[in-house]
């Protein structure tokens, strides 16, 4: 008897078939931007490895001070790398385990055609409000704020300036009118032609490096491990490349 379960074992896992039981489980405290790569990756990984992540999106800021707190997540994806290093400087992740993931890309954007005529676009007085994300707590809106003053246009965007929590609220107001257009993430709206956009050069603004590290609280999670390694996978790859994100280094 015994000898026939084993060749069964054998058997379904030569045809792909696992025990789902020994799956595992994580979760994954995620940039707001990174949302529908993520999501898209997480399907993948799935699917491959039967192990479960949940995520948890919002700005880099916020996710760090839920971590720094206690939050229970096992892994950080961050819009930058400042908060992945603090993260493991202040022992809330595992030294040796962070690493570049991807390259974000920052655009202008409004739901109107034709409204958005490139840089110059700042210059205008067609708009009253402009949405960004709140830049210190959200490495895009850092990068937005940068190109304004860069293109020396900060003193005439300044009063028209509204703010939202994450990249993804500042996309919200963009998409509900709220704002006449606003600097988004180009993952936000790769997916469409809707609308008008500038992609704005990195040259005006720091690399948006995107680091992702193993927490202290999932240094013995194995789904949470295998989930940061396929982010390397040139399947995950090719998602973010979609997405709008250049590779991380």
């Amino acid at each position: 008897m015994k000898s026939i379960i084993a060749l069964l074992v054998i058997l379904l896992s030569s045809l792909g078939i696992t025990n789902t039981a020994a799956a595992g489980e994580a979760r994954a405290a995620v940039a707001a931007n990174f949302t529908q790569a993520a999501k898209e990756i997480s399907k993948f990984f799935e699917s491959e490895t039967g192990n479960k992540i949940s995520f948890s999106f919002g700005s880099t800021g916020q996710l760090y001070a839920q971590i720094s707190q206690g939050a229970p997540f096992d892994m950080f994806l961050s819009a930058d790398q400042i908060r992945a290093q603090r993260a493991v400087t202040e022992g809330f992740a595992v030294p040796g385990s962070r690493f570049s993931y991807a390259t974000g890309t920052l655009a202008l954007f409004s739901r109107s055609k034709d409204f958005v005529q490139g840089k110059e676009t700042l210059f205008t007085d067609h708009f009253t409000k402009i949405a960004i994300a709140n830049p210190l707590t959200a490495p895009y809106g850092a990068a937005a704020l940068e190109t304004i003053k860069a293109l020396g246009g900060y003193e005439k965007s300044q009063p028209r300036l509204v703010q939202g929590n994450s990249i993804a609220q500042a996309y919200q107001f963009v998409y509900t009118g709220n704002a006449e257009l606003g600097f988004v993430a180009l993952s936000q709206i790769i997916g469409h032609n809707e609308g008008s956009r500038w992609v704005v050069p990195n040259r005006f603004h720091t690399p948006i490096a995107q680091d992702a590290v193993l927490l202290t609280r999932g240094a013995k999670n194995e789904a949470a491990r295998a989930f940061l390694d396929f982010l390397k996978h040139p399947k995950a790859h090719a998602i973010m490349k979609r997405h709008g994100y250049d590779l991380g280094k």
